[in-house]
């Protein structure tokens, strides 16, 4: 047999793999997390209405905002150095990165801000609400109070576009070429508009996000938690969890979905014997395109963060990273991912422990 040139030999591609580089505590649960695209910044949304920039090389926090009830968004504008937060309190908040100085402030909504999200060109701020109030003796969802999706003009505030989507709408995103905004709401619906004709594209409801309680109590649970597009702009990712028989378990599947956006048909979902139960909050995709991840609450099983790999679907890598987590973001680069998380909270010796972390993981086999 001829000996083989080890030079010549092909080496075989790096296994995907998410490693745990560093971990930030923070005083209150993390509800949303924006990143700079250098990854050397970040920005927290927490429990406790403040909004904080964490500087990752040291862990150094510092509020430079606050909502009068949770804050509960926050995104960056491209290329204008301004930061927008929302809270439960119904207001936006521009902040001026710079200076630290607040440029204005917009009530949006009489109820809770869920999700907010700046589109890509960083010319649109969407911001969605909605409370769940029984419509009839069947506990079928009544009309919203006002509308439940709202978008702004980024540079000056001003409102551009109301929509009325049955609430409560939990999930906003933009597309990637910031043409078209989607929403996704409670009852597993989800909606997508034109910015340019501000007219609907298409609608459509996913009964596997959503759940109707018939034990202990009649009621919706779950829905739509995160909405993202595709970075090539032809499908719409969302999760959630699976359909419970009794809601107040929380023990649906771990759930993604994809959608062809323009007709609502759905293209791929979470493969069967790949994800346990637990409720996902967050989706993010990978600055190549080619994968994305899933993570949330974990009920049963043996992961609440995962990768996939978008043309197949498959589930290439997954742990549990031991507390919830309600936001994922990756740097620009590829190299790390950024995870928002809320951990146990406890009294100890009479005070209580700090439970909102930020974690860092180093990204390795795959491109950039």
């Amino acid at each position: 047999m001829a000996d083989t040139d080890p030079k010549l030999s092909p080496t075989p591609p790096a296994e995907p793999k998410l490693t745990k580089a560093k971990e930030i505590k923070l005083p209150s649960a993390v509800l949303a997390l924006e990143s700079t695209p250098d990854g050397k910044t970040l920005f927290a949304a927490c429990l406790d209405g403040s909004v904080q920039r964490v500087t990752v090389e040291t862990g150094e926090a510092l509020a430079i905002g606050r909502h009068d009830s949770y804050a509960s968004g926050v995104a960056l504008l491209p290329g204008a150095q301004q930061l927008v937060s929302s809270g439960y309190d119904g207001v936006l908040h521009w902040l001026d990165l710079a200076s630290g100085k607040e440029l204005r402030s917009v009530q949006a909504h009489q109820f809770w801000s869920w999700d907010l999200a700046a589109s890509p060109d960083g010319r649109w701020v969407a911001s969605v609400t909605g409370q769940y109030r029984a419509g009839s003796y069947k506990y079928d969802p009544a009309p919203g109070a006002e509308p439940s999706v709202r978008v702004f003009d980024a540079a000056s505030g001003a409102l551009k576009y109301s929509w009325n989507f049955l609430p409560p709408v939990q999930a906003v995103a933009f597309s990637p070429d910031s043409r078209r905004v989607a929403a996704g709401n409670l009852m597993g619906e989800v909606a997508v508009w034109d910015l340019e004709t501000g007219r609907s594209v298409s609608q459509w409801k996913t009964d596997d996000l959503t759940s109707w309680g018939i034990i202990k109590s009649h009621h919706f649970l779950g829905g739509v938690f995160a909405l993202e597009f595709s970075p090539d702009g032809e499908r719409l990712y969302a999760c959630g969890m699976g359909p419970m028989r009794d809601p107040m378990a929380g023990n649906g599947v771990q759930r993604w979905q994809s959608f062809d956006w323009k007709t609502g048909k759905k293209l791929d979902q979470t493969h069967e014997g790949e994800s346990g139960q637990g409720l996902m909050e967050a989706l993010a995709f990978h600055p190549d395109g080619k994968h994305f991840v899933m993570a949330g609450r974990l009920f049963q099983g043996t992961w609440n963060l995962a990768l996939f790999e978008a043309a197949s679907g498959r589930n290439l890598f997954s742990i549990d990273a031991k507390h919830r987590i309600t936001d994922a973001r990756f740097s620009a680069d590829g190299q790390q991912l950024f995870l928002a998380k809320a951990r146990q909270q406890e009294l100890k010796n009479g005070r209580w422990n700090d439970f909102g972390l930020l974690e860092i993981h180093t990204v390795s086999g795959l491109g950039a």
